[in-house]
């Protein structure tokens, strides 16, 4: 990463990653789930990869830097990752069934993860570019890369 890159570029970025890899398996789902499937699970393991990220990395530099964890935006955060986590859940077992009737739990999510990723977007990462250093920041991506796959890497085993 360059001294230039700030957590909010790079963050929205994956987001904007990661909602493509939904769209496409929602367009294919009806037309190729042998494709469908693989955009849900590479969409699914980058999704518990990003949060694996906040939780680990973001959360815990923003709650140092301002003094603020119980109660605050990252608990609200937090809270949010456990409901998408069910959400995800819910739809990773229709997917492993090959079952395309999944609109439902799609609708639930993208709610849930619009309103969250605008949170993440225009209050959270902004304010963590604020306080945080350059040499913070870069820290932050070096740990990136050092979080074990099997912490997020859960999915999709035999399909």
């Amino acid at each position: 990463m360059n001294e230039q890159a700030t957590i909010t570029t790079f963050y929205e970025k994956d987001h904007d990653r990661l909602d493509e890899l939904f769209k496409t398996f929602q367009r294919l789902k009806r037309s190729d789930f042998a494709k469908a499937k693989a955009a849900f699970q590479e969409f699914k393991v980058g999704l518990q990869r990003h949060i694996v990220w906040e939780e680990d990395l973001l959360f815990p530099l923003w709650e140092v830097k301002t003094g603020i964890s119980q109660g605050g935006p990252t608990m609200v955060m937090r809270n949010e990752h456990r409901q998408i986590g069910q959400l995800l859940e819910s739809l990773h077992e229709k997917v492993t069934a090959d079952n395309p009737e999944t609109d439902q739990e799609e609708q639930w999510l993208m709610s849930i993860l619009g309103s969250h990723n605008m949170k993440e977007e225009r209050v959270l990462y902004p304010s963590i570019d604020n306080v945080a250093s350059v040499a913070e920041r870069e820290q932050v991506f070096r740990n990136m890369e050092t979080i074990p796959e099997d912490r997020y890497n859960a999915c999709c085993s035999g399909h």
